[in-house]
Order: C-alpha cells, then structure tokens, then sequence
C-alpha cells in the first residue's frame, strides 16, 4: 500500500518517525510536522491533505497459545505494511503503527476496523478491541521530548511483553 498522492512527506521520514532520540526531542531527521490544509488540484478544486497520525491499539480476550499469537500478529504485519511493533501475551496484545487519514476520525476508523478485518486472513484470536489511542505527529514527539510517551518501540516487528 502506498501513500496517496495528496500525502505530504517532505522529509522523507513516513513510517520512521517511531525511531526518534527522546533526549533530543525531536525526531532525528529534522522532521517537521504540516498542519492539514487545502491543495489545489489541477483544475481548480481543492482536495484535503492527509497527515499521519499514532496508532495504538489493545485487543484482549481469552488465553491462546503464545505461538499463535506471535504468528498472527507477524501475519498482520506482513498485510498492514506500516505496523511498527506489537507486543503480546497469551490474553492481550497492543499494536503501533502510523496510519494516513485526513484527520483523527477516519484514522480512528481505519484502527478500528482493522483487528476484525483481518482476524481471518491472519487467524487472529477472537480478542476484542479494549483500547484504542490516536494521536497527531505534534502531540507525539511532544510526548517522547517531555519523557512520558509510549515505551520506546522495540525494534520493529512483534515481541512479547
């Protein structure tokens, strides 16, 4: 899955922005974040711009076997190609990840459709949707310079807790 064509990345950073110094602040390419706005297309109409927002999202329900888990989670990640981490445990996991939406609600409806929409193809426990935390670039680098954001991302892919 690609970018769309209104998506603004000047910085080329995309999907690295969860690998950031959090002594420095900010993120360690220089990255800056663009306020949503209007751009004219072509023939005069003007189309939303997108921008990323930080997804985490916490499934629970009954125990499964910790292979499984770990399998469907990789599977996931393979289908959902900006998944950043996952982190698991036989009753509960929780996924990070950037997704681009024009704005928080269509990024928190894409979040949350998107257990069930690939509990099949990744054969994922039947777990439900517990949590769920959608914030904008800004608030997250805020976050990780004032030392209280999400844990820093293990290296990416799927790890237990």
């Amino acid at each position: 899955m690609e970018a769309g064509a209104d998506f603004q990345d000047p910085d080329g950073i995309g999907a690295l922005d969860d690998l950031v110094d959090a002594d420095a602040g900010t993120d360690d390419l220089g990255g800056t974040d663009r306020e949503p706005g209007r751009d004219p297309e072509p023939h005069g109409s003007e189309r939303v711009m997108s921008k990323l927002w930080h997804v985490t999202l916490c499934v629970s329900g009954a125990e499964a076997p910790l292979k499984e888990v770990r399998r469907g989670l990789e599977q996931l990640a393979h289908d959902h190609p900006f998944l950043l981490t996952s982190r698991y445990a036989n009753d509960h996991a929780e996924i990070r990840y950037w997704e681009e939406a024009r704005d928080l609600h269509d990024a928190a409806a894409v979040a949350l459709r998107l257990w069930g929409e690939h509990r099949s193809s990744a054969r994922l426990p039947p777990w439900k949707i517990v949590g769920l935390e959608v914030i904008d670039r800004e608030t997250y680098h805020q976050r990780i310079a004032e030392g209280y954001g999400p844990p820093p991302a293990a290296p990416v892919g799927v790890h237990p807790f």
